[in-house]
C-alpha cells in the first residue's frame, strides 16, 4: 500500500460553528488512514512513521481525528500522531482542553462494528518490525481469512493484543495471525505483540 493517502470517496462533512486553525501533526509509527472513524472503515491509505500530515479536526470526545495530505483526507487513531502544543510535542490524544483543534461530526454512515467494545489493544513501545514475511505466509493469511476481532485502538506494531484473541497458525511459520478490526496483522505468540501489519 503507497504510504501517502488516497483520496475517499465523498467528502468530509462540513466543520460546524467557528474554523479553527488547522495542526501540523506527525505518525509516530506506521499509522492506518481510514475511510471514516472507526475500525469498521476500509484502509485507504498509510501515514508513515515521521510523516507529516494536517490535523484538520477530532469527533468530539472521541480519539478520532480527520487528517488532510497529498490531495486525501482520511480519520487516523489520536494515540499514534503528536502536535506541537504550547511549545511542546505531545500525543494528540493528550492535547490541551484549549488546544484550539476543531470539532467535527460524525458522518452519516457510522458502518457496521459493535457499539461498545469488549476490550481494547494496549499500546506499547515500538518494536523493531520484522522483514517482509514471505509471499507463501501473505497468500496463506489472506487466503485463510479470519472473522475479525473488533477492539478499542488501531493495529500499529509493538502494541499487544488482549489474551482472549484466538490466534490463527501459519504452516511452518513462528509467528501467529489474526485480523483485528479488519486488519491482518503477525503476532509473536510468545509475547502477543504485532510484529507487521499485512498491507
Amino acid at each position: 500500500m503507497k504510504p501517502l493517502l488516497l483520496p475517499i470517496a465523498g467528502a468530509l462533512a462540513l466543520f460546524s460553528g467557528a474554523a479553527l486553525a488547522d495542526t501540523s501533526v506527525s505518525a509516530v509509527t506506521d499509522l492506518n488512514v481510514r475511510a471514516g472513524p472507526g475500525p469498521q472503515y476500509p484502509v485507504t491509505g498509510v501515514l508513515k512513521a515521521g510523516q507529516p500530515a494536517t490535523l484538520t479536526g477530532c469527533l468530539e470526545n472521541s480519539k478520532w481525528c480527520t487528517i488532510a495530505e497529498a490531495g486525501g483526507q482520511g480519520w487516523v487513531y489520536s494515540d499514534y500522531v503528536t502536535a506541537e502544543f504550547a511549545g511542546s510535542r505531545v500525543i494528540v490524544t493528550q492535547r490541551p482542553v484549549d488546544a484550539g483543534i476543531a470539532i467535527v461530526p460524525p458522518p452519516a454512515d457510522v458502518g457496521q462494528y459493535p457499539s461498545t467494545y469488549t476490550a481494547a489493544i494496549v499500546p506499547g513501545e515500538p518494536v523493531e518490525v520484522i522483514d517482509a514475511p514471505p509471499q507463501a505466509v501473505r497468500t496463506y493469511v489472506t487466503e485463510h481469512s479470519m472473522e475479525p476481532v473488533y477492539l478499542e485502538g488501531e493495529v500499529v506494531t509493538g502494541s499487544s493484543l488482549p489474551d482472549d484473541v484466538v490466534l490463527g497458525e501459519i504452516p511452518d511459520y513462528d509467528y501467529r495471525y489474526v485480523y483485528v478490526n479488519g486488519q491482518p496483522a503477525l503476532i509473536d505468540p510468545a509475547t502477543r505483540r504485532i510484529v507487521y501489519v499485512v498491507r
